[in-house]
């Protein structure tokens, strides 16, 4: 990198830009040009996601923003453990010219390994600065900088015709078998997983699993989460928010998650619940779930969508399963669905090794524009969507099909734009939704006849109708906040999330005469962790984000 100017330093970086890039300085000048499409490479790492290692402009999407900027990324996938490869990011302090370091983005901004980006959105960026208007302030660090750009910046509220987040999943089957009863309630939901399990003690050679659970890894919290939506709370991590005071309150020492594993401890004690469910890895849960053995399940759509996928390709439509929004009684309202929302703890972000800041952040300014959004969410007309007389946007069951096809949307660019750059979510000005996943028409269009079935049995269009809209939470999601690593509040979460998965086996797979003791026991051992430290971290999050959101 250039240290020092001199009067070659404007012929070398014009001899080198295409290859290499030049100085910060000079690139920043250079690149003040409005209209500079000098053909360049820049890097790009995605931590957030494996996939295939290209250049950008290999796809059609790509290939057309290189066209309106000139830019291409050099595109790498993370393989093998995160925080190992972001740890030796840091400690060569080499980085690609745009990182997103995904879990490990605190250790990436504690390393002061991102520049800075409120000069350039104020100066380069008036698409970012459109679309992410409303969010600036709480893309703010404590310092006012802004490190990184998160994901998906809300224009209006459109939620997902099908469930994309979590439910209480069951076997289309024992829905089938029992004549579409509607259920609501937790104890109704196991009633007629028990029934069901009685007459069809085995598939296929194999033996039925009532009820699994997926505890692997830093996916326990599913499990750990799952008592705040039998209580009507949404995913906010290890807390709920009273909706009239604003005060959080842990839940893993409460009522609420003391009856949830005390019925499992129930189902176990029936020889409903998966013996395995503690030992199991990741992929072996998926697999349990895609061989058609497991009646029932909580967990999130986007976690389990191998396995949906999988039984849906086999074609057997009893062995699908259908998403429900089970609560503890059947008049607590429901918040599966997830309110406009916006994450601000996980985003891409230019490296202090960026060689042109400008042109990338530039770059990242005409991927905002509506035009773009359009080409990177729908494609193009004709080819990927089509536009009816009332202009709402649809696809037809060809395009349905070629875009669910993996190597074309590799080809086309709409896996290596899906999601890990600048975006935005919710519905455009014209009304239609920003992601086809959002629109009702394509949805319905994808519809076998399974689904159309079942939705018919329960006299629903869509499978989210099932569900209730959600309350409007400024604060939403608190797990998205920024809690400082070694402090109270961190410690207080480390150490509760040890408890949970030291005592959570113990009390489902104890006998039930043992329960109580074992319950006591673990609440005596959380009621010592400092939770006041947590909660008032919390308390504070939610009250500046309501703030923020006046």
């Amino acid at each position: 990198m250039v240290k020092k100017k001199s009067l070659v330093v404007p012929l070398l970086c014009s001899l080198m830009l295409a290859a290499a890039g030049c100085s910060k300085d000079q690139s920043a000048s250079g690149s003040a040009s409005k209209n500079d499409k000098t053909p360049v490479t820049f890097s790009y790492f995605n931590a957030g996601a494996a996939g295939k290692d290209l250049n950008s402009n290999e796809t059609t999407i790509g290939k057309e923003l290189e066209k309106q900027t000139g830019v291409n990324f050099k595109v790498k996938h993370l393989v093998g453990d995160v925080n190992t490869k972001i740890g030796t990011m840091i400690a060569s302090g080499k980085y690609p010219d745009l990182l997103v370091p995904d879990t490990a983005i605190d250790k990436v901004v504690q390393a002061g390994a991102f520049i800075d980006l409120t000069d350039l959105i104020n100066k380069y960026a008036p698409n970012i600065k459109k679309l992410y208007g409303p969010y600036l302030n709480q893309m703010k660090d404590k310092n006012g900088k802004i490190n990184f750009i998160p994901f998906g910046a809300n224009q209006g509220y459109a939620p997902y015709p099908d469930i994309q987040q979590s439910a209480f999943w069951i076997q289309r089957d024992v829905l089938k078998e029992a004549g579409y009863p509607k259920i609501r309630t937790i104890d109704e939901y196991f009633n007629l997983i028990d029934q069901y399990q009685k007459k069809h003690p085995q598939v296929d050679g194999a033996s039925t699993i009532g009820f699994t659970a997926l505890t692997y890894d830093w996916r326990f919290s599913t499990l750990s989460g799952t008592p705040a939506r039998l209580a009507g709370s949404p995913n906010d991590g290890g807390v709920i928010v009273d909706m009239k005071t604003h005060k959080t309150s842990v839940y893993g020492n409460k009522d609420i998650t003391k009856n949830y594993l005390q019925k499992l401890n129930e189902l176990n004690s029936k020889g409903l619940f998966d013996k395995e469910a503690f030992v199991s890895n990741y992929d072996e849960y998926l697999s349990k779930i895609a061989s058609g053995r497991v009646l029932g399940f909580y967990d999130y759509q986007w976690q389990i969508s191998q396995a949906l996928n999988n039984l849906k390709k086999a074609g057997n439509d009893d062995k699908q399963y259908m998403p429900l929004p089970i609560t503890f009684d059947a008049n607590t309202k429901d918040q599966y669905v997830d309110p406009p929302t916006f994450v601000n703890n996980r985003g891409v972000g230019i490296t202090v090794s960026a060689k042109d800041p400008v042109r990338i952040i530039k770059y990242l300014d005409t991927l905002v524009k509506e035009e773009n959004q359009k080409l990177v969410e729908w494609g193009i007309k004709g080819q990927t969507y089509e536009v009816d007389s009332k202009g709402r946007y649809y696809r037809t069951p060809e395009e349905i099909a070629k875009t669910s096809d993996q190597a074309f949307n590799d080809k086309f660019g709409f896996t290596t734009f899906d999601w890990y750059w600048p975006v935005g979510d919710g519905l455009y000005k014209d009304g239609n939704a920003w992601s086809p996943a959002k629109q009702p028409e394509v949805a319905q269009a994808s519809y076998t006849a399974g689904d159309k079935k079942i939705l018919s049995a329960y006299n629903e269009k869509v499978f989210s109708d099932m569900f209730a809209k959600p309350d409007v939470r400024p604060w939403y999601p608190t797990w998205s906040a920024t809690i400082d690593q070694g402090s109270p509040a961190q410690i207080f979460d480390q150490r509760s999330t040890d408890l949970e998965k030291k005592y959570y086996p113990k009390l489902v797979l104890s006998s039930p005469s043992q329960f109580d003791s074992i319950w006591n026991e673990y609440v005596k051992q959380y009621n010592a962790l400092d939770v006041k430290a947590y909660e008032s971290t919390i308390d504070k999050v939610v009250q500046d984000r309501i703030k923020l959101n006046k």
